[in-house]
């Protein structure tokens, strides 16, 4: 375990932060980050830390007050308003009562507020608050856990640690564990942490530096002792190479993305997708297809702390059937089939234990484990996704350490079953609202131009993860970047020549690996030649005709192949063009192209509709931008348009405005919003085009 102290870099967190939030807290930000960036002690929310000092409030009288962690912030960025402000005086007394219910804490936490606009403290708010040291730290350290998680795990902690820490049973987190760690503390006032078993460390001092610093000290002394003694490692049966497994993935993941999606019982939109992210590493691999990987992985998680994320226990495919697609669907559906009746079972064992307003969660897995491939992480989406994938990675890494000197024990059912139907768990899931594409994921073509990078922008503004495909170059690489600025890891791009069948399994397969599978395909790539029939080329024909047309064939089939794998239907949208019910002279080669395009998105929804995947058209008038995005099609065909008219480019733009029946400018804006139409399925449609041009009067039908 790295000590990450900088006094160059704490100078500049004072610099910045002690201004306006004071010196203590501007340290206890820094430290806080450093504990955040080592995923040994802390993942995605976990840990808090704290810090005592004084306010002032609005009438200057002096407060004494416990800043500490809000709940769900991570520690890695936090800012120091990530510490929420509440009175001590008031906290500290609560430590006379006997009992003291989750809704009485947080009520208590919430009425001594210093802010009443800040975020709900910690759950071990009321533990840092009686504990009476200046800075206080807590993490899950991976080697703290494979010491506590065993049979013998309080003397091996002892053993590992020295008399410089107290070691606490198990106690439940909360007022309860509150109450028995300032017990504890209080006996013996002159150690440097605690242990809790089956949960965590706490580390404290006068100081940020020395809290952090102790933290560190002690981990890695934990690190050391199970280091010196790991005697019996997991033993490799068969090895997968990486490559076997990102192969069979392709082949794996729709399907089981397909048995995950939830019913939503609404006929036009009857499933509930989720994201999949992949853990495919060396050592997940050599854990699932180890001699006693399966035993290992059906023990309870390292730390109530994540059940909430994946469960109580992960799902397990024994001997899949790689190399047979139908058996493998068999396996992995009765697999399914066997969590969701255990997990049914699991909660009404337990049902009178709920308490409160809250809801059951789904039945289905949030771990997926197969030998020979490594493990699939669910959420509902990326980020949930690849925090289960995290939790997944290190509870694999801490359990293998675990075996390899003893014997795991995780925490009994009943205490699982508290912590995951605990309403302050819950309240950590909560959203103020979920956008109408959560979850679902989007391909789509020709997404470096105007319209294509309009449709991604509104996709992803409606809770969709996009892959934006198009030829490689500056086009997509710019537009990658600035839509993961705005939206992050729900952005994936990737390079897709639609004339090549290669190409294009490629890109769906990139998509895959990613997020394990697709929901909607949008075919937009296409270009344009402005040119008389009896000067054209035909070469320059084909050459329209291989984007246009064969490109919209290759994308449909593999799109119909993707769809029947995942099984939970889907939806194409074709972005058609009006010129296939009104056609210009000298587009002939572009009106024909995109009019068998057309044709073929028409075939696509006979043939697809009994897999419930909709097949829709989008056609609009010209679109000239987006933005700095300039259309290519306008670039190509623009110049031409504007000699024959004597215009220029805003002339020629206000020629097309004047020209329907609305007087109105069609945008890329306009488009994306008639795809989300479609993809939203707000009516039962397929088959259907829907013009974008303002009215004209020629362009049928309307």
């Amino acid at each position: 375990m790295k000590n990450r102290w900088s006094a160059a870099e704490a100078r500049q967190h004072s610099a910045q932060y002690a201004p306006q939030w004071g010196e203590d807290l501007a340290l206890r930000t820094y430290t806080s980050r450093l504990l955040g960036a080592e995923p040994k002690l802390v993942l995605h929310g976990g840990g808090n830390t704290s810090l005592k000092c004084i306010s002032v409030n609005i009438l200057g009288e002096i407060i004494p007050t416990l800043f500490v962690k809000a709940s769900g912030h991570d520690l890695a960025s936090l800012e120091p308003g990530g510490h929420t402000g509440v009175e001590l005086e008031p906290l500290k007394k609560l430590r006379v009562l006997s009992e003291l219910s989750d809704e009485e804490m947080v009520n208590e936490f919430c009425i001594h507020l210093l802010n009443a606009r800040s975020a709900i403290p910690s759950i071990e708010t009321l533990g840092h608050a009686f504990i009476p040291k200046k800075f206080i730290d807590h993490t899950h350290a991976d080697a703290i856990l494979a010491l506590t998680n065993q049979p013998q795990g309080k003397k091996l902690v002892q053993e590992a640690l020295g008399p410089e820490v107290i070691v606490l049973d198990y106690v439940k987190p909360g007022f309860t564990l509150a109450k028995a760690a300032a017990a504890a503390y209080d006996a013996d006032p002159n150690r440097r942490g605690m242990v809790w078993m089956l949960h965590g460390m706490v580390t404290w001092g006068d100081s940020a530096r020395e809290s952090y610093e102790a933290m560190i000290e002690l981990v890695s002394r934990a690190e050391e002792y199970l280091a010196r003694h790991a005697r019996r490692p997991l033993v490799v049966q068969v090895s997968t190479p990486l490559e076997t497994a990102q192969e069979r993935l392709t082949r794996v993941a729709p399907v089981v993305r397909g048995l995950l999606a939830r019913p939503t019982g609404d006929p036009d939109r009857p499933h509930r997708p989720m994201i999949l992210r992949p853990l495919i590493t060396r050592q997940a691999l050599d854990f699932v297809d180890s001699d006693g990987g399966k035993e290992l992985a059906l023990t309870p998680p390292l730390t109530s702390d994540h059940l909430i994320r994946t469960k109580a226990l992960p799902l397990w495919v024994d001997h899949p059937a790689y190399d047979d697609g139908e058996k493998l669907r068999a396996q992995l559906s009765k697999a399914m089939q066997d969590y969701v009746a255990a997990y049914d079972a699991y909660v009404e064992r337990h049902a009178a234990r709920i308490s409160g307003r809250v809801a059951r969660f789904d039945p289905l897995p949030r771990v997926i484990l197969l030998p020979g491939l490594g493990a699939l992480c669910a959420g509902n989406d990326v980020a949930a996704a690849e925090i289960a994938r995290d939790i997944a990675a290190h509870t694999l890494e801490v359990k293998a350490q675990v075996a390899a000197m003893g014997a795991y024990q995780g925490l009994p059912e009943p205490i699982l079953f508290d912590m995951e139907y605990r309403s302050l768990q819950h309240a950590k899931l909560e959203k103020d609202h979920e956008l109408p594409l959560a979850g679902h994921v989007a391909l789509v073509t020709g997404a470096a131009g105007a319209i294509g990078s309009a449709i991604a922008e509104e996709l992803l503004a409606q809770g969709c993860h996009v892959a934006a495909t198009d030829l490689a170059g500056e086009g997509l690489q710019s537009l990658e970047e600035d839509l993961k600025t705005t939206f992050g890891n729900r952005v994936l791009a990737a390079t897709l020549d639609v004339t090549d069948p290669d190409s294009v399994a490629r890109g769906f397969e990139a998509v895959i690996r990613t997020w394990g599978g697709v929901n909607l395909v949008v075919v937009n790539a296409g270009i344009a030649l402005a040119a008389p029939l009896e000067s054209l080329s035909l070469e320059a024909f084909r050459k329209l005709a291989r984007v246009n047309t064969e490109g919209t064939l290759l994308l449909l089939a593999e799109s119909a192949r993707h769809f029947r794998l995942q099984g939970t239907g889907g939806d194409i949208v074709l972005i058609s063009t009006k010129n296939v019910f009104s056609p210009g002279a000298q587009f002939g080669a572009y009106s024909a192209t995109k009019a068998a395009a057309h044709q073929l998105a028409r075939i696509a929804s006979l043939e697809l509709a009994p897999l419930d995947v909709r097949v829709n058209m989008v056609a609009p008038d010209a679109v000239f931008s987006h933005g700095k995005r300039r259309s290519g099609l306008w670039a190509e065909v623009g110049p031409d348009r504007m000699r024959a008219r004597g215009l220029d480019e805003a002339g020629l733009e206000e020629h097309y405005r004047q020209r329907n029946l609305l007087k109105a400018k069609v945008t890329a804006r306009h488009v994306a919003k008639a795809v989300l139409f479609f993809a939203t399925r707000q009516t039962p449609t397929t088959g259907a085009t829907l013009p974008v041009d303002g009215g004209l009067p020629d362009a049928t039908p309307r």
